[in-house]
């Protein structure tokens, strides 16, 4: 009798929260292919009026689905369909493809198709998750006209089966919106990344999605058993015994702490020798700041912006900036919000941007650097963030800090941005701190200068990981090499905990690193002061604090320091805090 298959385990990017397990279900979606035909000239009056139909069609659809997603998931996630709106006005995608019908005499399918593979050849230049995204809506949008035009049925059938995991090579806005969460339970994609817009609405629905799988789509089988774990980006096709009682451990846990998010939202976020730790929020969006304050976080140590630019094709105004920072500043009003500005360039360029030309992005002009040619696009969102200072203990994160001169620069339009305010009668409070985040090296290494120039630091691990290590954090083949716990990575955030012990500034760290229990208890060892973590892993990591005795944790965090390798400092950390180390 032959042995059963040993599951295969599959490593991606977190792309929502939460741990599921479900039957695959293959979505095999593509743009259909569309035969070169060529009509007569009396019939390019009839074609041109098919396109144009096609085109009000999808945008009826296109309204519709946007009107339904805003009434089940709010405003911000029914934006996300505005750039796909944008294009059926888009000249580019119009009057191009009329020309191809009038002058070339082509039948509408074929001279759509045609324009917009022009389109996505000229955006494939780049390989920006945004322009990717935009890509991505494309292919929606190409699928929904093409669909019209040539008469196909709906791709996105799943039949009636519940408990599905959907598995693809990517996803698209328009399905995922339309999910039944009764009936769906997980996504697995070749592609994607945790900013796509698919992404974002699966996070919204509380549907965990893990993407970058690197092959996903072609492993797993109609039918097979699947577990998708969305926090660590980790899947496993056909699960064995070990891995169905890791799955059962983990969801019983999390059902647990879910029945007690009262009790335990309560509690304070205190070590067993009374060490008191700020537990704080990573928002993506303003709608989740409800959902971490319930899950008693204390306050936001990263509100993210990008959603404000992520799809668009201009620059959001002051206005709707003000409303959704004011709203997340009203709902912690006794606990700070940080506010990271724009983090913008490397692989998060806007479209409404001119992206540089740059060989390597990442290495290029992002973070604090886009300031100086940006100036009126953060200039109006500070002048935003200090009017939603009236209502709440409001913050500013700049990202990307490697010189004291970049905090003083930002400063000097922060200052510009307040005497407008007081110029024009517009209340906004006198006390906004203004914080850098540590992202590299560099900024590790000035961390004392920095923290005499900023009223705060916050570590952001994911880029001190990929920059100490010289490792892109979104390669699947490199991810191997990625490790948050090299001693290397350690070391510099020991340095800059030090230097803001210092200067009497805190010390915080918002990075994934801190959402992980052997992260967790390593920062805190190392003298970060407060953790900032996605709202649904709040309450493991209040439950770890009250688990732990923080004079244990930092003597395994100094023995951390001097471990040769990673590996030896998660069994370093595993013998000396034992179950600690040991999450369901």
């Amino acid at each position: 009798m032959s042995e059963p298959a040993a599951p295969a385990v599959l490593e991606g990017f977190p792309a929502a929260e939460g741990i599921a397990k479900g039957t695959v279900r293959r979505i095999v979606w593509s743009i259909p292919e569309v035969a070169h035909t060529v009509v007569r000239a009396r019939s390019v009056d009839r074609e041109l009026e098919r396109f144009r139909a096609a085109l009000n069609d999808a945008r009826r659809q296109l309204e519709t689905l946007k009107s339904e997603t805003e009434a089940r998931l709010g405003l911000v996630e029914a934006r996300i369909f505005d750039p796909q709106i944008l294009m059926l006005d888009d000249p580019d995608v119009v009057e191009g493809t009329e020309g191809y019908i009038a002058e070339n005499h082509l039948a509408a399918a074929r001279a759509f198709d045609w324009r917009m593979l022009e389109l996505k050849e000229r955006w494939s230049r780049t390989s920006h998750p945004m322009v990717l995204d935009r890509l991505n809506d494309l292919a929606d949008l190409k699928l929904r006209v093409l669909s019209r035009l040539l008469a196909l049925p709906e791709p996105w059938e799943l039949g009636p089966a519940s408990g599905v995991v959907a598995v693809a090579r990517d996803l698209t806005p328009s399905f995922v919106a339309t999910l039944d969460t009764d009936r769906v339970v997980a996504l697995a994609t070749d592609e994607g990344t945790r900013t796509s817009h698919w992404a974002i609405l699966a996070r919204s629905l509380q549907i965990p999605a893990v993407a970058g799988l690197n092959g996903v789509s072609s492993r797993a089988k109609d039918g097979q058993v699947m577990v998708v774990d969305g926090r660590s980006g980790r899947v496993v096709i056909d699960p064995d015994a070990r891995e169905a009682e890791r799955f059962e451990l983990r969801r019983s846990a999390i059902l647990g702490w879910s029945r007690e998010i009262a009790a335990i939202a309560r509690e304070d976020a205190v070590t067993l020798d009374r060490t008191r730790v700020v537990l704080r929020a990573n928002l993506d969006l303003p709608g989740e700041a409800a959902r971490a304050l319930e899950h008693g976080a204390d306050g936001v140590g990263l509100f993210r912006t990008e959603f404000l630019v992520v799809g668009r094709n201009r620059a959001p105004e002051e206005e709707e900036q003000y409303r959704a920072y004011r709203s997340v500043a009203e709902t912690f009003a006794d606990h700070p919000v940080l506010i990271r500005t724009f983090d913008l360039g490397g692989d998060k360029f806007p479209v409404f941007l001119r992206a540089p030309a740059e060989e390597n992005p990442l290495l290029g002009r992002r973070g604090v650097r886009v300031f100086p040619d940006e100036t009126a696009l953060f200039l109006t969102q500070l002048r935003a963030i200090l009017r939603a200072s009236a209502h709440g203990d409001v913050r500013i994160m700049v990202p990307l800090v490697n010189t004291a001169e970049e905090i003083v620069s930002v400063r000097r339009l922060l200052r510009t941005a307040r005497d407008q305010l007081r110029r024009e009668g517009v209340p906004f409070s006198e006390q906004v701190e203004l914080g850098a985040m540590i992202e590299t090296p560099a900024a590790a290494l000035q961390a004392r200068q920095l923290a005499e120039q900023a009223d705060f630091l916050s570590i952001g691990t994911n880029d001190l990981v990929q920059y100490t290590l010289a490792v892109d954090r979104t390669s699947t083949r490199l991810a191997h090499l990625f490790d948050e716990l090299h001693p290397a990575v350690l070391r510099q955030i020991a340095m800059v905990a030090d230097a803001g012990r210092r200067s009497g500034v805190e010390v915080s760290a918002c990075g994934e690193m801190a959402a992980r229990p052997l992260g967790a208890l390593l920062l805190l060892g190392l003298g970060v002061e407060g953790l900032s973590v996605a709202w649904p892993s709040l309450l493991e990591i209040k439950r770890l604090i009250r688990r732990c005795r923080m004079s244990a944790v930092r003597a395994a965090a100094s023995a951390a320091l001097s471990a040769p390798a990673g590996c030896n400092v998660r069994q370093g950390l595993r013998e000396s805090l034992g179950d600690l180390t040991s999450p369901p």
